[in-house]
């Protein structure tokens, strides 16, 4: 268990991740310059009967562009919290970032952690607001996804946030083809890396590769011995795999914290424990 840990509001619950798998398909598209990243995104996942999904975005940009950075609460309830939005003047152009895809209030909806260039030329990273941001030049979009599962983000007791979680929708086609796939949703305070490994035991996979993620972490801890120490973080998967004997686990992502500062790395096994939730999407190896 992480020596790091943070008091959240409610009562945790004894199993400490949400998981199911499903059949999981992929393909890839281009985000549509005038519309918002939400509609963008959700237009083609809904008419491929896609439930929850993972995404991995790149190139392009956005005008206007509104996001939030992590912050540290000030409300006495929560654990962490989110700055002030930020909305830089003119087109922002993006790095990569990760979104997951499912639904809120019983409509198609994302949440997404990305790094960009803004219109001065500063690097930033963090959250993107999904209905107030639009694209202004075509992204790259890959998505991993199920129709078995759906991921519902709704009020979470223990953490007093509205967060995505997944939920089983229906069995597997007998016909259906492509690779088992897991969505899953981690819970605070537990080690990433351990969770994973441990979700992958569940569910019968030897090994597996990462699709998107996005998450928090309680600062962080990297193999190449940089720290990050700081509570509320923005995180983003950017590469990896899995083991479940933990033989070849590694787990690469990139992270911004409250002070803007964006480091990137391989974590460390042991010690890095989910700040407020951690989602993610597994295939099968």
């Amino acid at each position: 268990m992480p020596e790091r840990r943070l008091h959240q509001p409610g009562p945790a619950e004894v199993e400490r991740f949400e998981s199911f798998a499903g059949i999981g398909r992929t393909f890839s598209f281009d985000l549509e310059p005038g519309l918002s990243i939400n509609e963008a995104i959700t237009r083609p996942l809904v008419a491929a009967n896609m439930r929850a999904a993972a995404l991995v975005i790149e190139g392009g940009a956005f005008a206007p562009f509104h996001y939030l950075m992590p912050a540290l609460s000030t409300d006495n309830l929560h654990a962490a919290w989110y700055s002030d939005t930020f909305s830089p003047a003119g087109e922002t152009r993006l790095e990569r970032g990760n979104v997951t895809f499912g639904e809120r209030d019983g409509a198609p909806f994302i949440h997404c952690h990305a790094t960009w260039i803004e219109p001065d030329g500063r690097r930033c990273a963090g959250h993107i607001l999904p209905h107030e941001t639009i694209i202004s030049q075509p992204i790259r979009t890959t998505v991993w996804g199920v129709e078995e599962i759906r991921m519902v983000s709704e009020p979470d007791a223990e953490t007093a946030f509205t967060i995505f979680h997944p939920v089983p929708f229906k069995q597997p086609s007998s016909i259906a083809t492509g690779p088992r796939t897991i969505i899953a949703r981690v819970r605070p305070n537990e080690d990433i890396i351990d969770a994973v490994e441990a979700i992958c035991r569940k569910h019968g996979f030897a090994g597996a590769h990462f699709r998107g993620g996005v998450g928090s972490l309680i600062g962080a801890r990297y193999l190449d011995g940089t720290r990050v120490d700081d509570i509320a973080t923005e995180v983003f998967i950017t590469g990896g795999f899995i083991s479940a004997d933990s033989s070849a686990t590694r787990l690469e992502i990139t992270m911004v914290d409250t002070r803007g500062s964006i480091t990137s790395g391989t974590l460390v096994r042991g010690d890095n424990p989910v700040c407020i939730t951690f989602e993610l999407c597994l295939e099968e190896a």
